[in-house]
């Protein structure tokens, strides 16, 4: 049953994705705006609601570390491997206000609640300044949806009314919603037969279910050619995330929601560390060229790594860490810093 389970939700995700992807290109044509608005407004609140289902469910079943750590992890995850994944299929352009807006609100979310959580505690307070940050940004969205004027599309999409394709797009995100928790009662199911702790199936497994729906829709998008879309919708989600869906959970939890020692002095500042990476990343060309894709997924490799190697003393998780902190990695930081330097020098 539980393989039967995990393959309908990934049929299930694969159809959202798709319904998506390509009733929110319709509607960014229909409104004539550029599909990096739709991304960031649509899609990325799309997205977010699985990980806002599966964290709320973790609650209710009483595992505030899987909710928590869900959220954590499956914002690295977007960030690192989602990003990277769709740069190596086709190198990836990032636009201005991407880098001057967007990216610097991914990096201050994370530092709030960093901060928010420096007492191993987020209280109701702390919950609805988060809202407020994720409403702020919101707006913002909503104010570059009606002023960003879309250019002629490149290939003709035939037009439906604005109600059906916002009930495509509703049945998307339910697909994704409802896949997503199938796929995760499935692979919690065969990750607690392995003998894994609850933190580390929150970061790792139910991080991982949860952005599925996200990777998916990013992929789709890239295969469609709207590159933009794919990177909006992976910015976009992640403040969404860690504003709004990390409050909701908040609130969803009897006396606010308390953060493990690991989580304070690990898993925030990796996630911290990964956003303010981006940034730079980011103004390295305006794009993030397949190099520096597959650095990002070896970043989350060597996280992945630790987190496993720690948590269970596996002592091949704990040598391939090193390996890859001591020789992968810094090759793959000066060859994607030489590729963003001849580029800029191209320009």
């Amino acid at each position: 049953m539980s393989l039967l389970q995990f393959a309908a939700g990934v049929l299930m995700l694969l159809l959202g994705a798709e319904l998506m992807v390509r009733n929110a290109l319709r509607l960014a044509l229909r409104a004539r705006v550029r599909p990096l608005v739709v991304g960031l407004l649509l899609m990325a609140l799309g997205s977010s609601a699985p990980q806002l289902a599966i964290s709320l469910g973790a609650v209710d079943a009483g595992a505030p570390d899987v909710a928590i750590g869900s959220l954590i992890g499956g914002t690295l995850f977007n960030l690192l491997v989602t990003l990277g994944l769709c740069a190596l299929v086709v190198p990836l352009r990032v636009s201005l206000p991407v880098v001057k807006l967007d990216v610097p609100m991914v990096v201050m979310a994370a530092a709030l609640l960093y901060a928010l959580a420096w007492d191993q505690h987020l209280a109701v307070w702390e919950a609805a300044l988060l809202l407020v940050c994720g409403a702020a940004y919101l707006a913002v969205a909503g104010w570059q949806f009606r002023h960003a004027g879309r250019p002629v599309p490149s290939a003709p999409i035939r037009q439906r009314s604005v109600l059906a394709t916002l009930a495509r797009l509703a049945a998307g995100i339910t697909l994704l919603t409802v896949g997503g928790q199938w796929l995760l009662t499935a692979a919690v199911t065969f990750a607690n037969e392995l003998g894994l702790s609850e933190r580390v199936i929150g970061l790792t497994v139910v991080a991982v279910c949860a952005s599925l729906p996200q990777l998916l829709m990013a992929l789709f998008a890239v295969w469609r050619g709207e590159r933009e879309l794919a990177v909006g919708s992976v910015i976009g989600g992640s403040v969404y995330t860690l504003t709004g869906v990390v409050a909701m959970t908040v609130l969803a939890s009897p006396g606010g929601l308390s953060i493990s020692p690991n989580g304070l002095s690990y898993e925030l500042p990796a996630l911290l560390g990964a956003a303010v990476l981006a940034w730079p990343l980011f103004r390295l060309g305006y794009r993030i060229t397949r190099l520096q894709g597959l650095l990002l997924l070896a970043l989350y490799g060597v996280f992945a790594l630790h987190l496993i190697g720690f948590s269970t003393g596996m002592p091949i998780a704990i040598r391939l860490e090193r390996l890859a902190l001591h020789y992968a990695l810094p090759t793959l930081v000066v060859l994607a810093l030489l590729a963003a330097w001849r580029h800029r020098r191209r320009v």
